[in-house]
């Protein structure tokens, strides 16, 4: 679950408000992502791929809220988005996450609201 949010790295660009299918962000102060429900996130990792700077860690325990360590994420972030071959990285690692647009489509109907 989301887990960090480096805030010397992140650029208010609210990319990762955008695509998190659980609302799990808000924008705080200066547009920096804030994490307002880390509870509801589905760690499907969709902010960290979507983050251009590299300032999201979100840890592959889905069940368990841990606190991180800064220095230790710090060598983590943009790891996942440069393994998935994203960005900058489509050269040099395959993308292969086009496999999984219906299950994030159907994670975002989940999480939305019905009113």
């Amino acid at each position: 679950m989301i887990s960090f949010v480096a805030e010397d790295r992140c650029e208010p660009c609210g990319a990762c408000v955008a695509v998190c299918p659980a609302n799990v962000f808000e924008a705080g102060p200066g547009g920096r992502p804030v994490i307002a429900r880390q509870t509801q996130c589905q760690t499907c990792f969709l902010c960290e791929l979507y983050c251009p700077a590299d300032a999201l860690y979100v840890d592959p325990d889905c069940e368990t809220v841990r606190p991180v360590d800064p220095a230790q994420a710090a060598p983590l972030l943009g790891q996942y988005r440069r393994e998935s071959g994203w960005g900058e990285w489509a050269d040099v690692y395959a993308n292969e996450h086009w496999r999984m647009g219906e299950i994030f489509a159907r994670a975002r109907a989940l999480a939305t609201p019905r009113t």
